[in-house]
């Protein structure tokens, strides 16, 4: 008897959402909103990607419109803010790149186990997730994982390998 799936919560950053429209990410990015339109996952950002796509192309941005509903954006908050420093302060990313600390607590901070990124420099790579979670753990939060969409829709492929 099957049990009835359970849709995993995934963070998207403003990579992702950009990367359903450019030629490198679209596959992999499109074969996500793919899945989540087959309920195995479920899609949740914050009003900082919101911020960060103002200036993107039209379509970008209607993408995000047509995704997200009110209850699926996350606001900043005190906490994160906090969270965000602690991470600048330990040098886990540096200040230029604030925002990419922000998006991490955010996610953090709603508990939402996984990040979604394409931004391989700055999130989506072994030594700044386990610089990311080294941080958390010191202040008492849950782990995460920062991936590409790549790495999750490989997992639900239709191959029968067994």
């Amino acid at each position: 008897m099957n049990e009835p799936m359970h849709a995993l919560s995934l963070y998207l950053d403003t990579s992702v959402i950009g990367g359903y429209y450019d030629a490198e990410f679209m596959a992999d990015t499109r074969a996500l909103w793919r899945l989540r339109e087959t309920g195995r996952f479920k899609f949740v950002t914050s009003r900082l990607v919101f911020q960060e796509i103002a200036n993107a192309p039209e379509r970008v941005r209607d993408q995000m419109r047509d995704t997200f509903t009110p209850d699926d954006v996350l606001e900043r908050s005190v906490e994160a803010e906090a969270l965000a420093q602690a991470y600048l302060t330990q040098k886990v990313v540096p200040a230029a790149y604030d925002d990419d600390a922000r998006h991490v607590a955010i996610c953090t901070i709603a508990r939402i186990e996984y990040l979604v990124s394409w931004n391989f420099k700055h999130l989506a790579n072994v030594r700044r997730e386990s610089g990311f979670n080294a941080v958390n753990l010191l202040q008492g939060y849950p782990t995460l994982r920062i991936v590409s969409p790549t790495s999750l829709i490989h997992g639900y492929d239709q191959e029968k390998d067994f």
